[in-house]
């Protein structure tokens, strides 16, 4: 059902804008738990957020009410601060109750509020978050279009500049909150002539209210369902003060912009992950089949066990970005730790939720159930935002430009010396000993990254069990992150033929099977 206007108004009064100012971050946090345990637990029917494309009446109003993305805003204009520690808080208590709703936090933290706070003029920088805090709006970024999606820099929005502002040109699809963000910013290439662009990004921020974006076409997402998708045509003017600006080069602030984001994506499955092990370890408890409890069956300690370790490897991420990706710090060059994170911490997310749909069995094979919600709606975590694949092959060939200024080709002797692996390599020494080569396949780049994607969580592990975390979790993630390399090894070690056959003539089974003696 939807929420009804009298709870909505009593929920969201909880940390309105002239209230919010006046509690610390963790009375901030306890209100705003209490807020989505009540709309989860009590006012929402499940399908709802599940059989239509838009999200429940009053939903909106509801989260927003209590001035959630106050969290991604500096002090100075009225925020709690823009502290990472708190965003990442933020999403996870978020993700405890609804993926789409810590994505919908993020999109508006990670891909708006913290590149402004980062880039932006000051005059632009106050006049929106005034207006955010104030009348709480929503913020969301443009950068795919429908012929350039992971070939990004190839984008043919472009824009041109003319007495003292820009208009900005094309098509986006893709974007997060179509239709329902109030300000945009948008990727876009200078246009030199007519048959030309530059090689630079440009970002613009634009407030819907002044048109000029479009909605050609709204998607049907398998999973996410209420968060809107689409096609959107772009023809807009924005003044001198709303483009933002970069340190030094477009580019910079657009890889700075992708690592701080990617590195905040453990906040989104940090409470996915923990109400997916929750759930798993009081379903196995409960659930008898063979006259015993199903957690007493070695295949079901095996996935509780994987449930725990990739729970422990998102805290340990969750530790490095608290310390290593505010947004006063520069991490355009942060490619290996920030796409380890993202694409070993969205596998987890999917395994996670296959793990626990194997575990409910035809329980959780309905739209409304934790299981098979969790299951399509944590797909596309592991594609958007850079898919995993080109991640994985990204850290191989970082490492391998790392390693060839090392001037060396062991790979455990690169380990040994790098920043981000040097207690990790301690338990590769006999594993990782040999050559790379600098001229491996795509597919091997792609293999190789996901090993080194788990070398690099496990040093995080490591330090995380170093500052107190639970010693039983940290040594069974560590315990399943070396079997993991252990099995990614035999498979990059392989031979496999990737030959594709084009003629597909003979394919006829029945043609093979003998006819049938009269």
């Amino acid at each position: 059902m939807a929420v009804a206007a009298s709870e909505m108004d009593k929920l969201s009064s909880l940390s309105k804008q002239d209230n919010f100012p006046q509690l610390n971050f963790n009375d901030f946090l306890n209100q705003y738990k209490s807020v989505l345990d009540d709309l989860f637990n009590n006012r929402l029917d499940p399908s709802e957020l599940n059989d239509q494309w838009t999200m429940p009446e009053g939903f909106l109003d509801t989260v927003l009410g209590t001035n959630p993305l106050s969290v991604y805003v500096e002090a100075q204009y009225g925020g709690f601060g823009a502290n990472i520690q708190d965003g990442l808080s933020l999403l996870e208590a978020s993700s405890y109750h609804s993926l789409p709703l810590s994505l919908m936090i993020g999109i508006n933290g990670a891909l708006f509020l913290q590149p402004v706070g980062a880039y932006a003029a000051e005059d632009a920088k106050k006049e929106i978050f005034t207006d955010f805090l104030s009348n709480q709006r929503m913020g969301g970024m443009m950068i795919t279009e429908p012929n350039h999606g992971s070939d990004a820099l190839k984008m043919k929005t472009c824009f041109e500049k003319s007495n003292g502002s820009y208009r900005v040109q094309g098509l986006k699809h893709w974007g997060g909150l179509t239709g329902k963000a109030d300000y945009w910013l948008v990727a876009a290439r200078e246009k030199k002539n007519q048959d030309r662009l530059g090689k630079d990004i440009g970002f613009f921020v634009h407030p819907t209210r002044n048109n000029g974006i479009e909605v050609l076409e709204y998607y049907k997402n398998l999973g996410l369902r209420f968060i809107p998708y689409g096609k959107n045509q772009i023809d807009f003017v924005a003044p001198d003060n709303y483009r933002l600006l970069p340190r030094s080069s477009g580019l910079k602030m657009l890889t700075d912009i992708l690592h701080r984001s990617r590195l905040q994506f453990p906040g989104m499955g940090m409470g996915f992950l923990k109400r997916l092990m929750e759930s798993g370890m009081e379903h196995c408890e409960e659930r008898e089949v063979g006259g015993k409890n199903l957690n007493h069956y070695e295949q079901v300690k095996r996935r509780l066990f994987c449930l725990q370790s990739n729970f422990t490897v998102c805290s340990a991420m969750c530790a490095y970005t608290t310390d290593n990706a505010g947004i006063d710090q520069d991490l355009s060059d942060s490619s290996i730790q920030a796409n380890s994170v993202k694409a070993l911490v969205t596998d987890y997310m999917q395994e996670g939720a296959q793990s626990l749909m194997q575990l409910f069995g035809a329980k959780g094979y309905t739209i409304s159930s934790l299981a098979g919600r969790s299951l399509v709606d944590s797909r596309p975590f592991q594609i958007f935002e850079g898919s995993n694949d080109i991640l994985y092959q990204q850290i191989t060939e970082a490492v391998l430009k790392a390693m060839k200024k090392m001037k060396t080709s062991n790979i455990y002797e690169f380990l040994c010396e790098f920043e981000l692996t040097k207690k990790a390599s301690e338990y590769f020494k006999e594993q990782l000993s040999f050559e790379v080569s600098p001229n491996l396949a795509q597919d091997k780049l792609v293999e190789l990254g996901r090993i080194l994607a788990r070398v690099v969580s496990l040093e995080f592990t490591i330090n995380l069990g170093a500052s107190g975390f639970n010693k039983g979790l940290v040594s069974g993630a560590i315990e399943n992150l070396s079997a993991e390399v252990s099995s990614l090894l035999t498979s990059y070690k392989s031979n496999l033929s990737n030959k594709i056959f084009e003629d597909l003539s003979a394919t006829r089974w029945q043609s093979c099977v003998p006819s049938a003696v009269a």
